[in-house]
């Protein structure tokens, strides 16, 4: 019986959206051949007088009316800025990494499995990096050595000449390039030649470049790393800034043979091209059954082997994001509905007032079409006037926000030229609606009774 009620009432909602659908899109059909016929109006300077004075009459009501018009199109432009700030900042912090990227560290086991205690400390190696490379799925890989065994303590402290600081190290393969955002500014990045020859070369950012050599080409220069001399080959940029280019890159057997690393491997990181999240899903999971193979430990064991993947991050940080612009998208409309339902009470309230006016209209020959487009011209002018108010004041928060970069979640909160037209168009189109109902009555007056109450 529940049931039952419940459809029933779905189907009447159901129902009743559709025939105000149809009501508002008969309405502007109406508007649409009433306008055809009355263009002229349009460019009576006449006519256009006529509005002025008329709006003019009550100022104190036409002023609360475009306020409340200008408040609700604010507020829809300035949320929608936001909402595409937010989305930008999300894309500019993904933009630190491939998008597409995987990364699997070595860590600590938290089951015990085949007569192994909990807690064993996992670290992989380069028969691994070879393993993982054959498959299926993989577009680029490789593997990161952890310098004294510890991911975020892969530091030494460089040299050149006094100058001296300690700076991020990354011992990897020549494919780590393609899980950042990295742009070689001058010189090369690590190849394939550096890592079979374990050739002494680094690659380092603009911040270690300009820190060591103060402006002066780095290139073909030697700098100390840990007391163990290596070549400068390139130089990168990276849109993070500066933090992001405090970094050095050597090759991952050079560091191996200098840093007395052996065959270790404390990180494997590929990109898995234009793969689903199903698929990418389905790669990860071989790779971790490799792995658990080689060091006997738990596949399900989600604490032995930590895994980032991007691809699954950024499909829920999107739905997030779309779900906050579409609620900012509701909210702003709202607000922007009850200014419109202000313009079309304060249409019917000049209706009234102005009855014995269109009495006079009618019975000098005044047709309803002319009654309805004079209403309409009248509303739409009253909104759109409004309404540029309050889209210009829109885009000036916006672009506040934007200058003062008040944090790293909202990057560019600026809106699109098309929602600026788009704003326009709802405009004219919810201001012709405004003024359309009052307009309707306005038609129906009829002349004789008009003069003979007034």
């Amino acid at each position: 019986m529940l049931v039952a009620l419940v459809k029933l009432l779905a189907l009447g909602l159901g129902l009743s959206i559709v025939g105000v659908v149809l009501w508002l899109v008969f309405a502007l059909l109406r508007i649409v051949w009433v306008s055809a016929i009355q263009w002229r109006d349009l460019f009576s300077i006449d006519r256009w007088t006529e509005v002025l004075v008329t709006i003019g009459r009550s100022k104190l009501r036409t002023a609360l009316t475009m306020i409340s018009v200008s408040w609700g199109i604010f507020v829809l432009v300035a949320l929608l800025g936001l909402g595409n700030g937010l989305d930008n900042g999300m894309k500019k912090n993904f933009a630190r990494d491939a998008t597409n990227g995987v990364w699997i560290s070595a860590n600590k086991t938290s089951q015990a499995y085949g007569g192994y205690d909990v807690g064993r400390k996992l670290m992989f190696e380069n028969a691994d990096y070879e393993r993982a490379r054959k498959v299926d799925g993989i577009e680029y890989i490789a593997g990161q050595h952890f310098i004294r065994g510890q991911r975020w303590g892969s530091s030494l402290v460089t040299k050149r000449g006094a100058k001296a600081n300690s700076f991020s190290l990354d011992a990897v393969h020549p494919e780590a390039i393609r899980l950042q955002s990295h742009s070689i500014a001058a010189g090369r990045f690590i190849t394939t030649g550096d890592i079979q020859q374990t050739r002494k070369a680094a690659v380092i950012g603009q911040t270690v470049s300009h820190f060591l050599f103060e402006g002066a080409n780095p290139i073909g220069e030697w700098i100390e790393i840990g007391s163990v001399p290596f070549q400068v080959v390139g130089v990168f940029s990276d849109p993070g800034g500066a933090e992001e280019e405090r970094r050095i890159y050597i090759p991952i057997s050079t560091a191996q043979l200098a840093f007395n690393g052996g065959e270790k491997v404390g990180m494997l990181q590929f990109t898995v091209g234009d793969a689903s999240p199903e698929e990418t899903e389905r790669i990860i999971e071989q790779v971790k059954g490799q792995l658990a193979d080689r060091y006997n430990f738990d596949p399900n064991d989600r604490q032995a082997v930590r895994v980032q993947n991007n691809i699954e991050q950024f499909e829920r940080f999107r739905k997030l994001f779309w779900m906050i612009s579409a609620f900012i998208v509701v909210i702003g409309l709202g607000t922007l509905a009850a200014g419109v339902v202000g313009v079309s009470n304060i249409m019917m309230i000049a209706v009234k007032e102005r009855t014995k006016e269109i009495g006079v209209r009618k019975a000098l020959g005044a047709t309803p079409n002319s009654i309805i487009f004079m209403i309409i011209q009248e509303a739409v002018f009253l909104t759109g006037v409004a309404g540029l108010f309050g889209l210009a004041a829109g885009v000036a928060c916006t672009e506040l926000i934007g200058y003062l970069e008040l944090t790293d979640f909202i990057h560019n909160p600026a809106i699109d030229i098309k929602v600026g037209i788009g704003a326009t168009l709802f405009l004219v189109v919810a201001g012709a609606l405004a003024g359309y109902f009052p307009a309707r009555a306005a038609a129906k007056v009829n002349p004789i009774h008009a003069l003979r109450d007034q």
